[in-house]
């Protein structure tokens, strides 16, 4: 079972191809919701031993940042590297 790490959301390294499918509304959308609801599902992250990478959850990431959130829930998973 995957448990919820607390990562700082500037020490979160999001990759060039996954930056391309950002959409701003989206972005805005979430974070109006997170406001409202809090944040409900984590991101995922995997640790390469020096920071964390972003595999999942952009749009979610982006509204954590525009909020001014320092820290973020993340499952911290294994993946292959992008």
């Amino acid at each position: 079972m995957l448990r919820i790490h607390k990562v700082p959301v500037k020490g979160i390294y999001v990759p060039t191809a996954r930056r391309k499918t950002l959409d701003p509304q989206k972005v805005e959308a979430l974070a109006e919701d997170i406001l409202e609801n809090g944040m409900t599902t984590p991101i995922h992250v995997r640790h390469d031993g020096q920071r964390h990478i972003l595999v999942e959850g952009l749009h979610r990431l982006e509204a954590a940042k525009s909020l001014g959130e320092r820290e973020i829930d993340a499952y911290l998973v294994q993946a292959r590297r992008h």
